[in-house]
């Protein structure tokens, strides 16, 4: 059984930073893609960042603006997302994922590629 297990959430001010850890087990990160997403109060689940599996590339988000940085720890299977300058309106649950021996090329995995997911952590961001 595949499983992904975030940690990190909290709550910070305006400009702050965290870290956000997702654990996997049951499977290889190394034979994934993964990916970051997240929802915001009262819309739609959106990506925010992946690394893909077939040529390790990394995308971002236009809203990331450099802010954020995705990495991924193949030995001990999980990945990251580091967050820096965080702003209000980056307030929401983030989830990471995986797309299992993923064959996506040249974008993220989109939801309907993803195989697991994790159960979210909440980000809170003050003004």
């Amino acid at each position: 059984q595949v499983q992904l297990v975030e940690s990190g959430g909290d709550s910070v001010q305006r400009g702050g930073s965290l870290r956000l850890t997702c654990v996997v087990s049951g499977f290889r990160v190394k034979n994934s893609a993964i990916a970051w997403f997240r929802q915001l109060p009262g819309k739609e689940r959106e990506y925010v960042s992946c690394i893909l599996r077939r040529d390790e590339k990394t995308y971002y988000a236009d809203f990331v603006k450099g802010r954020f940085t995705v990495s991924r720890d193949d030995a001990d299977d999980r990945f990251y997302l580091q967050m820096n300058n965080l702003e209000p309106g980056d307030t929401g649950i983030y989830f990471c994922a995986i797309d299992r021996w993923s064959v996506v090329y040249g974008t993220c995995p989109s939801s309907i590629n993803i195989d697991d997911w994790g159960q979210g952590t909440q980000v809170t961001v003050a003004s």
